[in-house]
């Protein structure tokens, strides 16, 4: 009787294991140092410019140090975070930077998406207009303030607009009244842009047949709109929101270039703060402690947004 032999793994059993190639070996083992010198840079980076400065922020949130101290750095515990938490300057920078994202986001969103649907649709100079209102985005929002700095001035564009309607001229970034909705809606011209983009590749992604479907069914714009598209855009809405959010919340150049957080703190936003106190008042351990409760209160304003903002659209 013959017997044969169970092939396993590949192999005939009772055969001699097949030998690794070796110029096999030195190909991966040399892909594998290739890959690793292509992430090198950026790990660098990130460990070198931002991982361990958090981690160094971190440290001093629970110390009392300033440079000018020869002593160095002092361990206070918790301290800080509770000399923050009862701060009514930083209350207030809380209380002005939800302000602003709630200025901002709401507008943001809903113009963007009016954009978004306009240039979805093709018409003549359609690509052009898609850029001129990208361009904001991609300059410098110090330069972009700047500019801004310009328009609200009292010889500027805006108040001379006003002129030729016979109304008088606004101190926009010196009244507390009107300091941030001004700041705001430079920040939503300048932020227009990159909003629009993505939700316009979210709009490309969602199937023409189902809005064939929905007017067969006999659904009117309304209903397209809201049975088709946000359900549509419902993931790129979410990220938009998100990283809106975190955006806003860590403003910081418009306010040091328009108004210094004036007037009368009306437009202190926490990062603000935070700068003041670590490079004015050289109080380097509160201003790190300040820089952690915006980052929680940043996490958790972000995580109930996009749970709320989530459950809406569904």
């Amino acid at each position: 009787m013959t017997v044969t032999s169970t092939p396993v793994g590949g192999l005939v059993s009772g055969s001699p294991a097949a030998a690794p190639d070796p110029r096999r070996r030195r190909k991966s083992r040399r892909l594998a140092w290739a890959g690793f010198l292509f992430v090198l840079p950026a790990a660098v980076y990130i460990i070198g410019f931002q991982l361990i400065p958090v981690v160094y922020g971190l440290v001093l949130s629970f110390t009392d140090y300033s440079p000018l101290s020869r002593s160095g750095p002092e361990f206070v515990g918790g301290a800080n975070f509770a000399k923050v938490l009862t701060d009514p300057r930083f209350l207030n920078s809380l209380l002005v930077t939800g302000q602003y994202v709630l200025l901002v986001l709401p507008a943001l969103l809903v113009l963007a998406l009016v954009l978004a649907m306009v240039v979805n649709r093709p018409f003549r100079g359609v690509g052009i207009f898609r850029s001129a209102l990208y361009i904001p985005h991609i300059v410098s929002l110090t330069a972009v303030s700047m500019v801004w700095l310009w328009l609200y001035s009292d010889n500027g564009a805006i108040n001379s607009l006003l002129a030729t309607f016979g109304m008088d001229p606004q101190a926009w970034l010196l009244d507390p009244n009107t300091a941030l909705p001004a700041v705001a809606a430079m920040r939503i011209w300048k932020a227009l842009g990159s909003n629009m983009v993505l939700l316009l590749a979210g709009l490309q992604t969602i199937p023409a047949e189902l809005y064939e479907a929905a007017r067969m069914d006999g659904a009117g714009a309304w209903a397209r709109f809201r049975y088709v598209t946000l359900p549509g855009l419902r993931p790129i809405l979410i990220y938009v929101v998100a990283m809106d959010i975190i955006f806003l919340a860590q403003s910081f150049s418009e306010i040091f270039v328009l108004t210094k957080g004036g007037p009368l703190s009306s437009t202190t936003v926490t990062n603000y703060l935070v700068y003041t106190e670590a490079f004015q008042y050289n109080a380097m351990g509160s201003a790190s402690a300040m820089a952690f409760v915006l980052f929680a209160f940043i996490a958790g304003f972000s995580l109930l947004s996009i749970r709320s903002f989530a459950r809406r659209s569904s």
